[in-house]
């Protein structure tokens, strides 16, 4: 297919999505959507030995070269 036909293809397409709306099943949508925050798997006790728990302030651990000197 010519470069012609793909872009009239495409706005055929295009055209249609504008003005002919689908159906849009409102219920499954809300069950899809309410079903999205439970999960099988428990993603935080991947990394539970990388993560810091510790509330102290680490400012002295890592210094910024550009900031100047205290007086």
């Amino acid at each position: 297919m010519g470069r012609g036909r793909a872009k009239a293809k495409q706005t055929k397409v295009a055209r249609e999505l504008k003005y002919h709306s689908p159906n849009t099943d409102l219920t499954a949508l809300q069950r899809e959507l309410a079903g999205a925050g439970k999960s099988d798997h428990d993603f935080d006790d991947d990394y539970k030995e990388y993560v810091d728990d510790d509330d102290e302030d680490h400012a002295g651990d890592d210094p910024d070269p550009w900031a100047r000197p205290a007086r």
